[in-house]
């Protein structure tokens, strides 16, 4: 930056930038979008590492047959979809939990008054088997009742490691920190 003119001087010309991708601000940021983004301006990716020197080689390699994920969604998407549990519908989803460290979507908040007086419960997506586009359904291999059955989370719960240990240990799965540590590890 010139800070004595007060501009910052760019590699680029004007019809570039005018011609460049757009973001578009209702949309995700993608890995389909950062591959257009740095595909037009010939750019390595940084996800490929320090050793991508060779532009035309790059450009080769990122533009072989990749095509835009259809099945990309955001959480607004999702929202007020259907859980379907294996033995009928038990609630919907009525928000997220995003880890405000590593961005992963820890929890669905399933709201669950259409179906008993209701409680509002968590679910993890790693326990989601698929979601239904089409019927507006997440579906997840837990039971109605293991899932009515599950903690109680409401907007002044603290979401602490013993209030997720405890919902791990209902649901009977893994914690997610338990996995995590180690990548977290490699990724320094």
């Amino acid at each position: 930056m010139n800070k004595e003119q007060q501009h910052i001087s760019i590699d680029l010309t004007k019809k570039q930038i005018e011609d460049s991708p757009s973001l578009n601000s209702d949309k995700p940021v993608s890995r389909q979008f950062e591959e257009a983004y740095y595909g037009y301006y010939g750019w390595p990716m940084y996800w490929e590492g320090p050793d991508v020197r060779d532009r035309e080689k790059w450009k080769k390699s990122t533009h072989a047959g990749k095509a835009w994920d259809p099945h990309l969604r955001s959480t607004h998407d999702v929202s007020g979809h259907y859980i379907q549990a294996a033995d009928g519908e038990i609630g919907h989803v009525e928000d997220f939990i995003i880890d405000d460290e590593t961005w992963a979507i820890r929890y669905l908040i399933i709201d669950t008054r259409n179906w008993w007086p209701g409680n509002n419960v968590l679910i993890s997506p790693k326990w989601i088997e698929r979601v239904s586009w089409s019927e507006l359904k997440v579906f997840v291999n837990l039971t109605r009742e293991t899932i009515k059955q599950s903690p109680e989370y409401t907007e002044e719960s603290l979401l602490t490691r013993d209030y997720e240990t405890a919902l791990h240990r209902h649901y009977n799965r893994q914690g997610y920190w338990v996995e995590e540590p180690v990548a977290k590890e490699h990724s320094r």
